[in-house]
């Protein structure tokens, strides 16, 4: 009765109801579950860029969310909730600063010095945009004045007879070589006249090829150019007629620029496009690539996914399993004398797929949709700052697979995991361990910046 799967799965789903029953009671809490939140808020002139539930960092790493942007009294009040093990002291500081030259900013805490006494709550100072539009309106205020004063020097350099300046000694420099030049030309006149001469020469000859009436000579090719101005006044007559009949609003390109409903639907259409890139442009999409060893067939199994994830809490994922185990079926045959035999058939197609939705509940995660080609159901909860995530999936209920298993991320970009395959079944239990690479859309432009380069 205990090793049925019916019994399996049944305890399966009561821990997990359980589990799912405890997190929820703390997922209020902050943004971790183990560690609480605290929160905190600042005030600045301008919050343009801030977005509602957008990330605040520390030292470039995500430490908690942006919970609230108020307007008190003319400013704004940017209220945040943190992790509790953060350390923010009475000099913490909070910044806002430039994702790009698009507007859009981001919280940069800085924590203080931690000699420092600690605070749980409240206000904390803050720090304006370094890279800011106005601070750049204020360079280029100074370059202006810097320009002015140029103006004067230079003025002040063109008098005649000034040599306060090093322009003006300059021009004065340029005046005596002018005056040397001109004596030089007055002591070297035969020679200037014999250049002239040459230069005469010069001239008969591009006279006498400019003239030249030979297939190869020039008036041949002037004419061949005065045909082509020929075909190009044509060309723009009939281009002319176009536009007239444009203005007039015949034809779909008439229509598409005189006619107001059709320009509405047109910039309706714009408009929606662009809202649609506009959200596109900030789905962050990452790869996922790894193996894992399956000890009873001393093989490898290999997965490839695409994540896509919108927003903070939700994501997809989209991918394709080669499982060397293949797709198994099982047989049931009747033979002579009433008895039965069981007939095990394996599908040569070891390709699987994937196709799940994810919810995210601070550090836990629920998703499900299409595991490895069957219905299936998966729980992740995040350790470690999200370095750590333990999982349980349990997909093809007809012949159920439970899989378990700990992922650990080594440092960016790679991880480790392992656990067990095929809990429910005695007969295909097996453990694995296996290694992976995790590649984000921030990896893929830095790649494609070194590849450019």
């Amino acid at each position: 009765m205990f090793t049925t799967p019916e019994f399996k799965v049944g305890l399966l789903v009561v821990v997990v109801s359980a589990l799912i029953g405890g997190m929820s009671l703390k997922v209020a809490e902050g943004p971790s579950v183990l560690s609480g939140s605290k929160k905190y808020w600042f005030e600045v002139k301008d919050a343009g860029g801030l977005v509602k539930n957008s990330a605040v960092k520390m030292a470039g790493i995500k430490v908690g969310i942006i919970d609230d942007i108020k307007l008190v009294d003319g400013k704004a009040h940017v209220h945040i909730v943190i992790d509790d093990d953060v350390p923010m002291t009475q000099s913490a500081m909070g910044e806002l600063k430039s994702d790009g030259i698009l507007g859009d900013r981001h919280v940069e805490l800085i924590p203080g010095k931690l000699a420092d006494k600690e605070i749980d709550e409240g206000q904390i100072g803050a720090i304006s945009d370094k890279a800011s539009l106005d601070k750049v309106m204020d360079q280029i205020g100074d370059i202006a004045s810097s320009l002015k004063e140029v103006s004067k020097v230079i003025e002040q350099a063109t008098k005649e007879g000034s040599r306060e300046t090093s322009l003006g000694r300059i021009i004065s420099n340029i005046e005596n070589l002018t005056s040397d030049l001109a004596q030089m030309t007055g002591e070297n006149k035969e020679q200037i006249k014999d250049i002239v001469a040459q230069v005469h020469g010069i001239t008969k000859t591009l006279d006498k090829m400019i003239n030249d009436e030979s297939p190869e000579g020039f008036k041949t090719a002037w004419s061949n150019a005065v045909q082509s101005l020929n075909h190009l006044d044509k060309t723009l007559e009939n281009a002319e007629q176009i536009t007239d009949k444009i203005n007039r609003g015949e034809g779909t390109l008439g229509r598409l620029v005189n006619d107001e409903d059709t320009i509405e639907g047109v910039n309706t259409a714009i408009s929606n496009v662009n809202e649609f890139l506009g959200g596109a442009s900030t789905m962050e999409t990452s790869i996922d690539f790894h193996s894992e060893f399956l000890t009873d067939i001393d093989k490898a199994k290999s997965y490839l996914n695409v994540k896509i994830q919108p927003g903070l809490d939700r994501y997809y994922i989209l991918g394709v399993v080669d499982d060397p185990r293949g797709v198994t079926h099982v047989v049931d045959t009747s033979v002579n004398g009433g008895t039965s035999t069981t007939t095990t058939t394996i599908d040569k197609n070891k390709i699987k797929f994937n196709a799940l939705f994810a919810k995210n509940f601070w550090d836990f995660t629920i998703k499900g949709g299409i595991m490895e080609s069957a219905g299936g159901l998966g729980f992740d909860y995040h350790l470690l700052n999200r370095r750590l995530r333990i999982s349980i999936e349990a997909f093809d209920f007809e012949d159920v697979n439970l899989r378990a298993f700990v992922h650990f991320q080594v440092f960016n970009g790679l991880y480790l995991v392992g656990g067990g395959d095929e809990l429910a079944n005695d007969d295909k239990m097996s453990t694995f361990i296996g290694a992976g690479i995790f590649i984000t859309n921030d990896d893929l432009k830095t790649l494609a910046s070194k590849i450019s380069l």
